[in-house]
């Protein structure tokens, strides 16, 4: 072709081809619009639910303290005079009884200081039996003027000696003796004893070496420190006689399981703690299977009988969400999240501080599967007697 210059055939062929490709595709674009479409898609059918009424309820319920297992007798066993461990009569980590022998400490030195005691103890006494003899025959002959008065007096003072002599003879054979003594350690106290701390043959020095320690294990007790406002209820407990079945102060152990055995107030410090507004107070716990051991840590469970009136609702109505909780409540055949602020949980239910109102409507069972606007069908009505459960 001629345009005023000469241009190649292949420029020609692809315009051409290009122009051909562009409608080929304008027609199947408007083919497949001339077919129309399908519209919205059909809206998803409502949820089965099942809903219940929030009410006031009796909010009876355990507060839970951190608390520490202690001994209510404690007594560090050492010995009281110096010498070489010979026996150890005990088995480590099991129960004593008060008077049971625990220790021997060698008493070679000191059964011997003992046995020479006595024999100067002896010969004290046989001296004082001679001159008693010396001095009643001179007071005799100094009645019939047969011998000089100065004679009956070194006599009598001669004896006064010999008696002092006695007495101080008496006291050594006492002071051994409780040496020798000293060298059979018994337990001081019944309780469990713990891992020995010398073995046989160690040396010993009175009052520095730690042997062993006992502490009573039936009952054990647990310190706990309460707030200042706990401090009325604690007072009126405390005056109250608990029968041996009472479940006001009960324990949970490290596994968070329930220990069996309800405790008893057993002492509340004098003053409270003016930095923390705490008061400590003890408790006893009977301990017949020895699981409580000093130093455990445990969770005192006070149960609060007030009958507070709160409102409840049971807890699998909740809906955690980045550590803050939900509920869908009811509004004719939709739902609306709704953020609320939870107390205390008492069994299957739980207490609801802010976020709902009484007679509110909320669903139970089936919140999986909701969102803020779910259509929902109402398949039964919970209350709370047929959906409160245990109280724990």
């Amino acid at each position: 072709m001629w345009n005023g210059r000469w241009e190649p055939l292949n420029i020609h062929i692809n315009h051409a081809l290009m122009t051909y490709k562009m409608f080929v595709f304008f027609v199947i674009v408007t083919g497949l619009s001339s077919c129309g479409h399908p519209g919205p898609l059909p809206a998803p059918p409502p949820v089965s639910v099942n809903v219940d009424v929030v009410k006031q309820e009796n909010a009876i319920f355990y507060k839970t303290y951190p608390a520490t297992v202690t001994a209510v007798n404690q007594v560090d066993v050492r010995s009281q005079v110096a010498g070489y461990i010979t026996g150890i009569f005990f088995n480590e980590g099991q129960h004593v009884e008060k008077g049971q022998k625990l220790y021997q400490i060698d008493q070679q030195q000191y059964r011997g200081a003992y046995e020479q005691a006595v024999a100067q103890l002896h010969a004290s006494e046989a001296n004082l039996a001679k001159l008693q003899q010396d001095a009643d025959r001179y007071a005799e002959l100094g009645r019939q003027d047969a011998i000089a008065q100065q004679t009956v007096q070194h006599a009598m003072a001669d004896l006064e000696t010999a008696k002092k002599q006695v007495d101080a003879a008496k006291a050594n054979v006492s002071a051994v003796e409780v040496n020798l003594r000293y060298t059979t350690i018994y337990a001081p106290l019944s309780g469990t004893i713990g891992i020995s701390s010398v073995k046989q043959g160690a040396a010993v020095s009175p009052g520095t070496t730690l042997l062993n320690t006992i502490s009573s294990d039936n009952p054990i007790a647990l310190d706990v420190s309460l707030d200042e406002t706990m401090i009325p209820f604690i007072e009126r407990e405390n005056k109250n006689k608990l029968s041996a079945k009472d479940s006001t102060f009960m324990l949970t152990l490290a596994d968070q399981s329930l220990y069996p055995y309800p405790g008893k107030i057993f002492i509340i410090d004098r003053a409270v703690d003016p930095q923390t507004a705490t008061i400590k107070v003890r408790f006893l716990f009977p301990n017949p299977e020895n699981i409580l051991k000093a130093g455990m840590s445990a969770n005192l469970k006070i149960l609060n009988k007030t009958g507070t009136q709160a409102l409840m609702i049971p807890y699998k109505a909740t809906v955690e969400q980045m550590a803050e909780y939900f509920v869908f409540v009811v509004n004719a055949d939709t739902v609306a999240q709704r953020k609320i602020v939870l107390g205390q949980r008492i069994g299957d239910r739980i207490v609801v501080n802010s976020g709902l109102q009484e007679h509110e409507t909320i669903v139970v069972d089936g919140v999986q599967k909701l969102k803020d606007g779910s259509r929902i069908k109402t398949a039964t009505r919970h209350t709370p007697e047929t959906d409160s459960g245990s109280r724990k």
